[in-house]
């Protein structure tokens, strides 16, 4: 199932019902696709603008990455459900001989780490995205600034809860370094992303 071909409707219905997947991690993605979207709007309501003239041509450069950056999060929705149906299916793996338990932890291992690395590709490409978003707000409509600033704490929302998901897997894993260098990935994004979102809050409530 691709969970970005459903309508919002049957997407918050699965959400919903007693599978745990589509779950916070593709609500995570799910997020940066709007993050995206958001400031890919701002971006198409400056350009064509006599008044913002001057920066036109870099909105017509955010506008198109952003539609890159949407398309590419929403197909993270599926790949964060992949991965966490991989793990299931690791688990599920025969354990009657000692070879059969070996071979199922390091499945398990393995599925696991891909569990926590899907989304912090998410969280980091949304991380990415902030400084984009910061200039289209500063620089952009001001008739549309509110909207930039709902794509700034999407954004980060997008972030947080991806890392989120990367830390719960990380308590699973055995692989001290691997862990170590996702816990310090976690702390730095974590605490940068919500500065950025706060400057961007501060600026439009000061702007409106």
């Amino acid at each position: 199932m691709k969970y970005q071909d459903l309508t919002v409707n049957e997407f918050l219905e699965k959400t919903a019902g007693n599978n745990p997947v589509p779950g916070g991690g593709c609500i995570s993605a799910l997020n940066g696709a709007i993050a995206s979207a958001l400031t890919e709007m701002l971006a198409y309501l400056t350009i064509g603008k006599k008044k913002y003239q001057e920066v036109e041509e870099n909105m017509k450069k955010t506008a198109l990455e952003m539609t890159v950056n949407r398309i590419r999060f929403m197909n993270d929705i599926n790949r964060d459900a992949d991965a966490y149906n991989l793990v299931i299916e690791a688990f599920k793996l025969p354990k009657n001989t000692d070879e059969q338990i070996a071979k199922r932890g390091e499945k398990i291992q393995e599925a696991t780490k891909l569990a926590a690395l899907v989304p912090m590709e998410v969280a980091e490409r949304a991380f990415s995205l902030m400084d984009d978003i910061s200039e289209t707000v500063y620089y952009g409509n001001r008739n549309a600034i509110t909207d930039g600033c709902i794509a700034m704490m999407t954004c980060r929302n997008a972030i947080l809860g991806a890392l989120l998901n990367v830390r719960i897997n990380l308590v699973s894993i055995n692989d001290d370094a691997f862990v170590n260098e996702m816990i310090d990935k976690c702390k730095s994004l974590e605490k940068i992303a919500v500065i950025k979102e706060q400057e961007v809050i501060r600026w439009v409530n000061n702007n409106i």
